[in-house]
């Protein structure tokens, strides 16, 4: 059924949603930092990253920081959001009610996300928590994100906004009347409550790694389907939970 709606969405839409889609893998992989420079800083400290500001968290400043975690929201959340884009879609062409402006409050929402990660990241590095480029220097940090994610894995909270991410017609009955752009909103507060944790996991596999954008990805679609999502999230909560218990008896 899903399908069906997916298919249904209009050419407009399509060429419109998977070109932002590509555009911010695009951006994402020119921004990205390559493994053997990953390699390189282990071996020459923080001063090797001093000579390639133009890249790191201190040289470019919140801005960039903020830029980077928005096409990273979009280039991994947009495809977890199809379904309940083609659903809306298909309801308003029916009612005669605008793509757009769900679009716009989608986009709100996950630009608030960027500006509060981007701010995060740089707290994080201040402290001494995470280098130049974003990844934990501190077994505590990652202990408390990968405990963080496992626990919350397990929460009514993530269980009630998967729910309605798997059931997006549902979702939009229930609140068709607030109009597309405060649903917009709540489909974006929804889709935050799913995928906040995980996303913030970046500092433990890499900010700008797009190996690990590129399998949360995979992951949190799995997650909002509604006959796979089942057997996907209890078990990565354990497996999440086992990595950080992990990480802190190494660190003792």
């Amino acid at each position: 059924m899903v399908a069906d709606r997916i298919r249904s969405m209009g050419t407009a839409h399509w060429l419109s949603l998977f070109g932002v889609i590509i555009l911010a893998w695009s951006l994402l992989f020119v921004m990205a930092v390559p493994a053997d420079l990953r390699a390189l800083s282990r071996l020459y400290g923080t001063g090797f990253w001093e000579a390639l500001c133009n890249v790191t968290l201190d040289g470019a400043g919140y801005a960039r920081a903020v830029l980077m975690w928005a096409l990273m929201a979009a280039a991994m959340m947009l495809p977890t959001a199809l379904p309940a884009f083609a659903t809306h879609d298909d309801l308003g062409r029916q009612t005669g009610v605008a793509f757009w402006p769900l679009a716009l409050g989608y986009l709100v929402v996950w630009i608030g996300f960027a500006l509060a990660a981007a701010a995060l990241q740089l707290g994080f590095y201040r402290l001494g928590l995470i280098s130049a480029i974003g990844d934990s220097l501190s077994a505590w940090l990652t202990a408390a994100l990968l405990l963080g994610a496992g626990i919350y894995q397990f929460s009514p909270l993530k269980a009630a906004c998967l729910a309605k991410c798997r059931q997006p017609l549902t979702f939009f009955m229930q609140h068709w009347d607030a109009g597309p752009f405060r649903n917009g909103l709540r489909l974006g507060a929804v889709c935050l409550g799913c995928c906040w944790a995980l996303m913030l996991l970046a500092f433990v596999g890499g900010v700008m790694n797009l190996a690990f954008m590129g399998l949360a990805t995979l992951i949190m679609v799995g997650e909002k389907m509604d006959h796979v999502g089942r057997y996907i999230t209890r078990p990565l909560g354990i497996g999440l939970i086992l990595g950080g218990v992990a990480v802190l008896l190494g660190a003792v």
